[in-house]
């Protein structure tokens, strides 16, 4: 049994003269939270909507939960979609529309009422679930889009831009919904919220002009084993004594931040020397990262021709 739920082998697609995917080849292990990451025109949309079997490759194989190629009918139920300018059939209400989903996937009149009502309780619609689709705001409208793609629990969930147009206080409650669902649930969101992503994801998926410029989970793509971040308080950073103490680490200073560079598996027995030593002279720890953050790995990664 295949231990991916998503595989692509050389997958092209050409629109006219433009080619969206340009031999594209990467992997999504199941039960992982994927940030599908990618600049305007990468190929993210395109690539979401081959798996969904809303366009056809031209070349290239593609695999869905070891499946092959989307299939209404061997993946029915096993996909669940919410693609980026999703619309709902407005008339109904959002208990109506999920209920009749879940019936629709085999659920029964119980289970289907069960599940509409926990999804909608889940993405902070509790009080509108009896209320017109077409009288809800946009955001209310994005969350009850997000919930039909979660209806029926299918083991792959494609997500296009799901945060969009949701205020911090929504966002944040579907952030716990799809964090909640890692490791039962593969989930791939695309989104151009880096930290968003970081915050949600284990394993990253980055494109460029319809290539895969990495993948991998977020510690090895954001170097999490090998670089630290400690931004400072004032006072002159003791990069002496570090290079004294811990010969094979690199340190450079950028205004109030610390960036040291380690060998694999280092740095945890390195803090203390490094925290040793800002204590000595007296400079304040303002905050630690490990890593460099996804946003800087994929800037630096797209503008350095990556």
């Amino acid at each position: 049994m295949t231990t991916a739920a998503l595989t692509f082998y050389g997958v092209v697609k050409r629109f006219g003269r433009r080619m969206a995917l340009d031999g594209l080849s990467f992997r999504v292990p199941k039960g992982t939270s994927c940030g599908f990451v990618g600049h305007n025109g990468a190929g993210k949309t395109t690539a979401f909507s081959v798996v969904c079997g809303f366009l056809r490759a031209d070349k290239g194989m593609f695999d869905v939960l070891g499946h092959g190629p989307y299939d209404p009918h061997r993946h029915k139920g096993l996909v669940g979609a919410l693609p980026q300018d999703a619309e709902l059939p407005d008339r109904h209400t959002p208990r109506e529309l999920l209920r009749h989903l879940g019936r629709l996937q085999g659920a029964s009149s119980a289970r289907a009422r069960a599940e509409s009502d926990a999804l909608l309780d889940a993405v902070l619609l509790t009080e509108r679930r009896d209320t017109p689709i077409y009288t809800l705001s946009h955001g209310m409208k994005r969350r009850v889009a997000i919930a039909t793609a979660l209806v029926g629990r299918p083991p792959l969930v494609m997500l296009d831009e799901p945060l969009s147009g949701l205020d911090p206080v929504q966002a944040h409650a579907v952030r716990e919904l799809l964090t909640k669902l890692r490791g039962e649930q593969t989930v791939v969101v695309s989104s151009h919220d880096l930290a968003d992503l970081e915050r949600i994801s284990d394993w990253v998926v980055m494109l460029k002009d319809g290539k895969c410029l990495r993948e991998g989970t977020v510690g090895e793509v954001t170097d999490q084993s090998r670089i630290v971040q400690w931004d400072l308080g004032p006072g002159e950073v003791p990069l002496a004594r570090l290079a004294e103490r811990l010969t094979d680490h690199a340190f450079t200073v950028d205004g109030d931040r610390l960036v040291q560079t380690a060998p694999d598996g280092a740095l945890d027995r390195s803090s203390v020397v490094v925290m040793e030593e800002l204590a000595r002279a007296g400079i304040a720890l303002r905050r630690v990262r490990r890593g460099v953050g996804l946003e800087k790995r994929f800037v630096d990664d797209v503008l350095g021709g990556g």
